[in-house]
């Protein structure tokens, strides 16, 4: 990648009285990582990249490959989608398979610095903000959130705290648990349990089927996405769904099947506190088993925006949305999903303190129909982010 072709450095801001306009803030959009919801990050980043206002705010492209290496990207939204049922990926847009981009870890310096071998490093520019479009483990796990706080740099969403707990679905039914929300059965397989007693996994799982029956969920305990989740009938299936399952996550989690609606509610942090959107239900999948990936991004299943509720139950989803994102100490935004019961409680089934966030996603449809845009959902998550201290809060 030649010099010419770098991402221009924004102009310094004037003194006050000069008669020039400051300079806009610069956002780094990263995406892409090391999880297998690398694919759904690109997508998601692309639409961030088509909503955020130019007249308002410079845009960095910083994609990270799928081997951890931060690169830059051309700022092309329309090369990020899904095409031919194919996820895209950071290695097909990086401007180099060869240089590399840097972050400063000086608090006092927010330079971000291209790096190519045999070449001057080249420094891009101060950055005011990161939106950080990562799912999954080293990125949406708090993982990335701890780079920017030793940065000193704002960034989108939740902390480290609530971004690790949002991603370890055993924490974080803990913490629900201790704060009073219901959530359903579950069992957890540690990876040393595994290694050391295979035959005392498969018993305690059979003691657990024995008690709610089957079907059962086997799902990775660090992922989303609904990748690597296999229902399971019967024992026949286990072994292969806690192999694919551990695929993703050497712990995992095991859930029995709650029968009920499954009943999803966004939580956005305005000035006054976070506030509740209206609910949406995720209908039941003919051609799916379940609410799998494929379901959700591939065959793009639509959900019903606002969900058919009754008001008291509409305000008790909305209720129990905002006690989860404070539960678990989050900031910016948070995507919650409950199962309505079949004798009427709302169960907590997860949060995600970085959800899917293309426009046809659950987050941005629900705001949709609360009256917030695509285009001021964006902008109002890279506000408060500007806004927030970078010290302890």
């Amino acid at each position: 990648m030649s010099s010419e072709n770098l991402p221009l450095s924004p102009e310094a801001s004037p003194e006050p009285g000069a008669g020039q306009q400051l300079r806009k803030p610069r956002v780094a959009v990263v995406f892409g990582g090391r999880s297998s919801e690398h694919g759904i990050s690109v997508v998601t980043a692309g639409a961030i990249l088509s909503a955020i206002d130019r007249t308002r705010y410079d845009v960095l492209p910083i994609g990270i490959t799928t081997d951890g290496r931060w690169a830059l990207t051309a700022d092309e939204p329309e090369r990020m989608a899904i095409t031919d049922r194919k996820m895209p990926n950071v290695a097909e847009i990086a401007d180099s398979v060869d240089g590399g981009v840097l972050l400063p870890v000086d608090p006092g310096n927010r330079e971000v610095v291209y790096s190519e071998p045999g070449s001057v490093p080249k420094v891009l520019g101060d950055v005011d903000v990161v939106f950080p479009m990562l799912h999954g483990p080293y990125g949406e796990d708090g993982t990335i959130q701890g780079l920017l706080e030793l940065s000193g740099v704002p960034y989108v969403g939740s902390g480290v705290l609530a971004s690790a707990v949002g991603q370890d679905k055993d924490y974080m039914k803990r913490i629900f648990t201790s704060f009073g929300l219901d959530v359903g059965p579950y069992l957890v397989i540690r990876p040393r349990e595994w290694r050391q007693d295979e035959a005392g996994a498969r018993q305690r799982i059979a003691e657990f089927a024995g008690e709610h029956g089957w079907p059962l969920f086997i799902k990775p305990a660090r992922a989303g996405s609904s990748i690597g989740i296999t229902k399971v009938d019967s024992f026949e299936g286990l072994d292969e769904a806690i192999a694919e399952a551990q695929r993703h996550d050497p712990k995992i989690l095991v859930e029995a099947l709650l029968r009920g609606r499954e009943i999803e509610c966004g939580v956005l942090e305005f000035e006054d506190g976070p506030r509740a959107s209206v609910p949406a239900e995720i209908p039941p999948v003919q051609s799916h088993d379940y609410y799998d990936f494929e379901a959700k991004y591939i065959d793009s299943t639509p959900g019903i925006v606002p969900a058919p509720l009754t008001p008291e139950q509409t305000e008790e989803i909305q209720r129990l949305a905002v006690e989860a994102f404070e539960a678990a100490s989050c900031e910016g935004l948070v995507r919650a999903d409950f199962f309505l019961t079949e004798d009427g409680r709302f169960v907590i089934n997860e949060i995600n303190t970085m959800p899917g966030f293309t426009p046809i996603s659950m987050y941005p449809q629900m705001w949709e129909k609360s009256g917030v845009s695509y285009a001021e959902l964006v902008d109002r998550l890279i506000q408060a982010a500007l806004n927030r201290s970078t010290d302890l809060r």
